[in-house]
């Protein structure tokens, strides 16, 4: 080798040994941040001095530059951190990053450095900390790295509203305890319930007579009979006492007769449907201490019970795009649903942040669209949201239904009269889609077929349109001006009539979502101004939205469904003395399209929207923010998830919900204040006519803050159960009584009885029932009276324990029987049948931890 050479790999080595070392050594799994709140009235103002603090656990040195932090956030920030040693970049979405500058110093080993910034609103709740923040090196743009623990430190809020164990008592002390024997067993409510003294004696050797129609119900209860002995109940058994399953044609669709006698139980109805419902019944019946182990023999109370449901259409909305449900949980919530009468199920499937259904023809929807981690450009899968992280092992961020999940969630909910509604977001909603499209495109053109590269494309490529979303994206709206939208829309309908057929599922309609379109949209697409060239009705760019609504219903009617989407779908937007106004459209009026309705947020002034739809002839279902979203924080508290925009709803919201009047028991606004009436004035009742438009309700969980299955249980459950009593029973008294004194006392009797029927009997089955629910138990009430403590709770039946010593209590702590002592730190809680603890009550009122 000559000495150039020499000298050559000498340099060569050295550039290698000083890149190396320049490399950082540090193992990000070395690091752990803590977020808090450092001022939440910040230069008094309605914002929040937040701030991080990052803690290096290793033997090596944090640099002081050449990374950056990602995380997610649903609060917006003001750009220039205050401590002046970082900035806050939005990137898109909830995607989020804090970039060093010259201030930042570096953190040595054992020490912390710390990041001050503004969030625009203030924090209420544990729900508006940043979310999973995780690390990338300058040096390596595209890795991104998942760090150590991440910590939300707790903190005591003094806002408006805030709802404290004191509060808390004074609204559980209206609850009375009525004795067990007192309550109604049959849930929901059926229209006529008479007990009549006595016993049946249940046991694994029960004969079960049935006509072959109800097979199938008959084998449902042979399965539940199974689950409760611990041993094969076939039917065919030798008991003098038995079930008889029998068809009484007199009855409704959905109505059914229940008589339990001492010798006999009988289940009659006209369809197999009624029968169903009927063994429902007959299984809430039946005491819930029976589904804690199996028994030998099971007492069920006569009864006489006539029922059939107020409203036809009861449904779930389940949203899994924002953050994935396994196929077991989707599962286990048909199982909740199904005891308690609720017949629908809609599940949200695609969305900005995912696509989660297989659609054969189009493999890359889930490819790209079911995967989030970190990313330069959604080329190969989508970034992070709600927290995900930086790579695929995150499942509520990563997943989606193959064809064959997909297939079983359907034959499942099928077997337990369930119809599952798919939607399909279009036109705004859909990042996922289009990234997905997008990379379709690139690989068949780089096959070099640019025909079959640009079949399904969802965007103009020359589209200079600017907009941003509700959700803060800049590039998740379909273009509905080009030919290849109707393409796609027709592809992923023809793909889901197949699912449902092989299924053997019933398919009545489709969802194509349509709301939170942003302004600005197509109006620099050259493609919308080829389609208005060819369509002189076509005036302005909103125009194309009646277009493509009206070419998705024209391809749904060829294949005999009907077209759902959300309110905006069936709104003209109009102007009233050059205010822009929205009124229902009259072209799609007479359409057979169903409008699921969600915004009567109190206060922005569409609170009749949906009262408006129903009387202008649309088929209504209601969705109200207001009562029915299972999202919404039950109350304004730190400890308490979810989101809060809308409403702050606990279980009392669903259960005083009046369809058709959801004015008259308003009484707090979206902040949790007193509601000022007034805002009622002008607003339009629902007529005679707009009542008959109303198909029924709905219970919504959207999933931006739902990590698992356990949190998704925690906020349906018990909700859902004051959810399926105002869809099934019938009208209560107090909705209809004029006199608001009595309409009040009615309805205290109503909620009494309701709480105790929960406490005592519904929770203690839940808590066994489809393997057991993770529902939310309430913190209890806790007010000083005369230097000692005294508690109370909001279901009757559960069981408070506390502590005296600092500790949290648990299941073998002191049992609540009286007044406690005040001196030193007490702490109260709530525990269930199961020994499952809720949030924990500390006596003086500071703020209790989290669930998180």
């Amino acid at each position: 080798m000559n000495r150039l050479a020499i000298l050559i790999v000498a340099l060569l080595v050295n550039v290698k040994a000083f890149t190396k070392a320049a490399e950082p050594t540090i193992n990000p799994r070395d690091l752990t941040i803590t977020w808090e709140v450092v001022d939440n009235n910040y230069q008094n103002k309605q914002q929040a001095l937040t701030a991080i603090t990052i803690t290096n656990h290793s033997k090596a040195t944090f640099p002081s530059n050449g990374w950056k932090l990602y995380f997610n956030s649903s609060r917006n920030f003001i750009a220039d951190a205050t401590s002046g040693n970082a900035r806050v970049e939005q990137l898109n979405g909830d995607l989020y990053s804090f970039t060093p500058n010259t201030k930042f110093t570096e953190i040595k080993p054992g020490e912390s450095g710390r990041i001050e910034f503004i969030c625009e609103s203030i924090v209420v709740n544990f729900t508006d900390a940043i979310e999973n923040p995780y690390l990338v090196w300058d040096a390596e743009p595209a890795k991104g790295y998942a760090l150590g623990d991440f910590v939300v430190k707790s903190f005591n809020p003094t806002y408006p509203g805030l709802i404290t164990p004191d509060v808390l008592f004074n609204q559980n002390k209206t609850i009375e305890d009525i004795p067990y024997n007192k309550l109604v067993k049959v849930f929901p409510t059926p229209v006529s319930y008479q007990e009549t003294g006595g016993n049946f004696t249940l046991t694994p050797a029960v004969d079960v007579t049935y006509e072959p129609e109800y097979n199938g119900e008959a084998n449902s209860l042979f399965a539940d009979l199974t689950k409760l002995f611990g041993k094969p109940v076939t039917g065919k058994g030798t008991a003098s006492k038995g079930i008889l399953i029998a068809k009484d044609a007199s009855l409704g669709a959905e109505a059914y007769k229940l008589s339990v006698t001492p010798n006999k139980v009988t289940i009659t109805a006209s369809t197999p449907v009624g029968i169903f419902y009927g063994i429902q019944s007959f299984k809430t019946l039946i005491p819930p201490s029976a589904w804690t182990k199996p028994a030998s023999s099971i007492q069920v109370p006569c009864v006489e019970v006539t029922d059939q449901p107020r409203f036809g259409h009861r449904a779930v909305m389940l949203d899994v795009a924002r953050n994935f449900q396994n196929k077991a949980e989707v599962m286990k919530l048909i199982d909740g649903m199904a005891l308690y009468k609720l017949n629908t199920l809609h599940l949200h499937l695609t969305d900005d942040e995912g696509w989660r259904i297989e659609i054969p023809s189009l493999p890359e929807l889930n490819a790209i669209g079911s995967k989030r981690g970190h990313t330069l450009d959604s080329k190969t899968h989508l970034p992070p949201s709600h927290g995900s992280g930086p790579d695929f092992s995150n499942t509520a961020g990563t997943g989606f239904y193959t064809k064959a999940d997909y297939i079983e969630i359907l034959k499942y909910a099928t077997d337990r009269h369930i119809n599952v509604i798919p939607e399909i977001e279009a036109p705004g909603h859909a990042r996922a889609a289009i990234k997905a499209m997008d990379a379709r495109y690139e690989r068949m053109l780089a096959a070099g077929d640019k025909a079959g590269a640009e079949k399904y494309l969802l965007r103009d490529l020359n589209d200079k349109s600017q907009y941003r979303s509700v959700q803060y994206w800049n590039d998740n709206v379909i273009d509905v001006s080009i030919p290849s939208t109707y393409a796609f829309m027709e592809t992923v309908t023809n793909d889901l009539v197949a699912l449902y057929k092989q299924a053997g599922a019933p398919l009545e309609t489709i969802h194509f979502g349509g709301d939170e379109v942003p302004a600005g949209v197509w109006e620099k697409s050259p493609s919308w101004l080829t389609l208005k060239a060819s369509h002189p009705e076509l005036k302005e760019a909103r125009d194309v939205w009646y277009y493509f609504y009206g070419r998705l219903n024209d391809m749904l009617k060829k294949r005999g469904l009907a077209l759902s989407g959300w309110e905006e779908v069936g709104l003209l937007k109009t102007s009233v003395d050059g205010q822009s106004t929205y009124v229902p459209n009259p072209a799609f009026a007479n359409e057979g399209m169903r409008m699921d309705v969600w915004n009567n947020v109190l206060g922005d002034g569409q609170e009749d929207l949906a009262y408006k739809l129903a009387n202008g002839g649309y088929k209504v279902v209601l969705t109200c923010v207001t009562n029915l979203y299972f999202d919404m924080a039950n109350y304004k508290s730190f400890d308490e998830p979810g989101y809060y925009w809308g409403a702050y709803l606990g279980i009392d919201k669903f259960f005083s919900f009046i369809p058709f009047d959801y004015f008259k028991n308003a009484d707090v606004d979206k902040s949790g204040q007193p509601i000022n009436r007034a805002i009622f004035t002008g607003k339009q009742r629902l007529t005679d006519y707009g009542k008959s438009n109303i198909l029924g309700l709905q219970g919504a969980l959207w999933a931006e803050t739902v990590k698992s299955g356990e949190r998704m249980e925690y906020m349906i459950f018990p909700k859902l159960l004051a959810l399926a009593e105002r869809a099934w029973a019938k009208d209560p008294e107090w909705a209809n009584e004029k006199n608001p004194v009595k309409s009040k006392e009615l309805y205290q009797d109503d909620w009494n009885h309701f709480m105790n029927v929960l406490g005592k009997r519904e929770l203690p089955r839940l808590n066994y029932y489809s393997g057991g629910f993770d529902f939310r138990l309430p913190k209890p009430g806790v007010i000083n009276q005369g230097g000692q403590y005294v508690a109370n709770i909001q279901y009757p039946g559960l069981t408070i324990r506390y502590t005296t010593n600092g500790k949290e209590p648990d299941a073998k702590s002191k049992i609540y029987t009286g007044p406690v002592d005040a001196s030193g730190v007490v702490k109260f809680r709530a525990f269930d049948n199961k020994g499952r603890g809720g949030n924990v009550a500390e006596a003086g009122f500071e703020s209790t931890k989290p669930a998180l």
